[in-house]
């Protein structure tokens, strides 16, 4: 049987480029290397002190949402199910198989729950994300 690990990088602050309007006064954090993660599964990393759930899809588009199940509490996104519906990418919980968007974090199964997402990019082949402000 194997465990759950949440991997912990050196997140290393990069300063957005000067720019006008949101995204001028935001930092992004490099997380990983894009090749750490496997394709269509989930990684988790602790990201100044979040637990963050990582995705890198077969097309090699990369998603952050927290790692935390919004019906449960427990520390198990990265865990879930990756698939779609329709053309959205999502990710089921392993838990209570609550469907949820990966760009957005709207829960497709039910509209109580909502994950959080974070904006990622991939940058000289590692992947970076915001965390929210």
């Amino acid at each position: 049987m194997s465990s759950t690990a949440v991997l912990e990088y050196n997140v290393t602050d990069i300063q957005a480029p000067s720019v006008a309007g949101p995204e001028a006064a935001s930092s992004w954090l490099r997380v990983c290397a894009t090749e750490d993660l496997e394709p269509g599964w989930g990684e988790a990393a602790l990201i100044q002190g979040q637990q963050v759930a990582l995705f890198r899809m077969a097309d090699g588009s990369v998603f952050a949402v927290s790692h935390t199940d919004p019906a449960t509490g427990a520390q198990v996104m990265a865990r879930g199910i990756v698939g779609s519906r329709g053309e959205r990418l999502t990710i089921a919980s392993p838990l209570h198989k609550d469907v949820y968007d990966l760009q957005s974090g709207e829960c497709l199964s039910n509209p109580a729950l909502r994950l959080t997402a974070y904006p990622t990019r991939l940058t000289e082949g590692s992947i970076e994300i915001q965390l929210a402000a």
